[in-house]
């Protein structure tokens, strides 16, 4: 076979461990922790499907390594604890039976102890320490450690790698980087002591080459050990590059991979997990100057998805080693897929933070393009049905999709009907976004897949009653998404106005000056998107806050982008569509007029009712899945559009 990959695919030797290719899954917490700090039984499934899927190596996140002085809810490691060391043994196997390499990641958060906690008193509650006396940003005091419980905190490290060891990991990440401990003790922002640990970046590196050496001594000479850190802060205050380069010359004799990553917890999430806006790859530069300064294997990471980019990264000696995080919760196949030359199946993370909004909002964790994730306790595997049947399923968006590919894997004959001539539904309009390039593909990597698996379908063709009676399926799922909403404006259906969905076909329509009316997500993006190509926008919005139905981690970012060339009118209604504007009138009942070329209609969805009230009842089983259900997102129609095929 054609290897088109040849490095990436190659493999790596750190220690003497062989890594079967360069791709490693990069540290991400514990789908359930116990309250005792242990591995859920969920995690094992959450880190095995990462091994089972390719990936060389599968690093399970966070440890901690001194509870004393980290009381954040994160794992913890010791012989005290009945049922503990088991939690990590059982993980570690799961890992390693799939041939990777189980890596566990040693941290201390420092001065942000507690991030984690579900309980905000008992956070607030917690002494946080530090390099230094201080207080944080945010007002909190910290306290300097002293010397003897750095010490403490030296000597654990140590111990928790030789319990990993003993577990069965077979490489131990110790986090230096994203504004935890020890990458507080390395910046001069965080660290002004004036003991042999503060000052010049011979004391400010001094701990972490302890920690490293403790860890040594713990595990052996041949057992790798990683180094995490941050080859910049990113903030006014912090490190650059620079320094960056130095603490990796300073750090590279006591270990055998240097793992570079960006920014800082309090300054810079968006430095450290790139969001849609950022170009793929963007802190590859930082890995790629390290490398130029030491002697030990570099790994990269950063909203690297595209095997191509990582082969080139690897051909230019850019970095050894490339990490996915993200990309590998939306496809833990990708490995397998790079392996094969199928590279054209792979399904490409959003970015749209899902996963990381709800670990902060429920506690567990889910993807928007893979229903799998935090579930793969339940089952990792499409089994086959005891029964084959015939299954119809009306409508192409991304639930249908789903539906049909994973009734095809069961064994199911699927025909699937798409009353336009393109699959991917509501998805078809994101090809007018760059930044949201891949929620298009996606509806492309579904309809390819479906064909893959011997789904018939067929364009240009509703779903009928009378269609229903002629296949007679056994089973006839309904997704048929959901119209844009018209609000009742004079003017709404005039030649300068632009249904948001319709963009892509209308964009060369857009004059200089555009207003877009609707300030939920699609009408945020959709604004942030013509600001990015010059246009001089305004966003009109009748609540009193904008993407209210936008996740919690990426709002932030979305923000920042609308506060960047955005001109915003929050509770203010649409009064009348004119040829040259919109007339509109503010919470005081004010009116007035915004003057525009263009107006975007972004007001938002509604389902399709009345096509799945015609069709409900023509089949045995009916399931409804998707917006025509409630328009909502991406993640609600994967996981209803997955979940109907399985109860075929």
């Amino acid at each position: 076979m054609d290897n088109k990959y040849p490095l990436l695919t190659s493999p790596i030797v750190l220690g003497r461990v062989t890594f079967r290719n360069r791709m490693f899954s990069a540290p991400m917490g514990a789908t359930d922790i116990t309250a005792d700090c242990s591995l859920g039984p969920r995690s094992v499934g959450f880190y095995e499907l990462r091994a089972k899927g390719g990936a060389a190596a599968v690093t399970v996140s966070e440890l901690v390594v001194h509870p004393e002085t980290d009381a954040s809810h994160m794992l913890h490691l010791d012989l005290a604890t009945p049922g503990n060391l088991a939690s990590h043994a059982y993980t570690a196997d799961a890992i390693c039976r799939h041939g990777a390499v189980p890596s566990i990641e040693l941290s201390h958060s420092g001065q942000y102890a507690g991030t984690y906690l579900a309980d905000r008193k008992l956070q607030a509650s917690l002494c946080q320490y530090g390099p230094s006396d201080g207080v944080r940003p945010d007002g909190t005091p910290v306290k300097g450690l002293t010397g003897e419980q750095i010490q403490d905190i030296v000597q654990a490290y140590g111990e928790k790698a030789g319990l990993a060891k003993r577990a069965g990991y077979g490489m131990v990440m110790v986090h230096g980087g994203h504004g935890w401990l020890l990458n507080q003790f390395l910046s001069p922002y965080f660290n002004h002591r004036t003991d042999e640990y503060g000052g010049s970046l011979e004391n400010r590196t001094r701990i972490v080459r302890e920690v490293l050496k403790e860890i040594r001594k713990n595990v052996g000479s041949d057992f790798p050990i990683e180094f995490r850190m941050s080859g910049s802060e990113m903030f006014d205050g912090g490190y650059g590059l620079e320094e960056g380069c130095r603490i990796a010359e300073a750090i590279q004799d006591d270990v055998d991979l240097v793992h570079v990553s960006a920014g800082s917890y309090q300054f810079g999430f968006f430095h450290t997990h790139l969001p849609m806006f950022a170009p793929h790859g963007e802190n590859v530069g930082l890995a790629a100057e390290i490398k130029k300064h030491v002697n030990k294997p570099v790994a990269t990471i950063g909203a690297i998805n595209d095997p191509q980019m990582m082969e080139d990264i690897l051909e230019s000696g850019k970095a050894d080693v490339i990490y996915m995080a993200r990309e590998l919760l939306a496809d833990p196949f990708l490995p397998q897929k790079v392996e094969a030359g199928k590279e054209e199946e792979i399904v490409h993370c959003l970015r749209c933070f899902t996963c990381m909004a709800e670990r902060k909002a429920t506690g567990t964790r889910r993807c928007s393009v893979n229903p799998l994730v935090g579930r793969e306790a339940e089952g990792m595997e499409v089994t086959p049905a005891p029964r084959k049947k015939k299954v119809l399923v009306a409508g192409g968006g991304v639930a249908g999709l789903e539906a049909a590919i994973t009734a095809a894997r069961r064994g199911h004959t699927v025909k699937l009907y798409e009353k336009t001539d393109q699959l991917g539904g509501i998805l078809k309009g994101e090809q007018a976004i760059p930044f949201k390039k891949e929620m298009y593909e996606l509806g492309l990597t579904l309809g390819r897949s479906a064909r893959k698996e011997g789904v018939q379908v067929f364009l240009n063709q509703a779903v009928t009653p009378s269609l229903v009676r002629e296949e007679a399926p056994d089973a006839l799922i309904l997704a048929v998404g959901s119209t844009p909403l018209v609000p009742p404006l004079p003017g709404i259906h005039g030649e300068n106005v632009i249904f948001v969905n319709n963009l892509y076909l209308e964009e060369g329509k857009v004059g200089d000056t555009v207003i877009v009316l609707g300030g939920g997500l699609a009408g945020c993006e959709c604004a942030v998107h013509l600001s990015q190509k010059g246009k001089k926008v305004h966003l009109v919005e009748m609540g009193d806050m904008l993407a209210p139905d936008c996740n919690i981690r990426h709002r932030p970012a979305l923000m920042q982008k609308i506060g960047e060339g955005v001109t915003v009118h929050l509770n203010t209604v649409g009064q009348e569509v004119r040829g040259n504007g919109l007339v509109i009138k503010n919470a005081d009942g004010m009116e007035g007029f915004i003057k525009a070329g263009t107006v975007i209609c972004a007001v938002g969805q509604k389902a399709n009712r009345a096509d799945v009230v015609a069709l409900r009842e023509t089949a045995p089983f009916v399931r409804e899945v998707g917006d025509c259900v409630r328009p909502a997102n991406i993640t609600k129609a994967v996981y209803e559009g997955y979940h109907a095929a399985l109860d075929i």
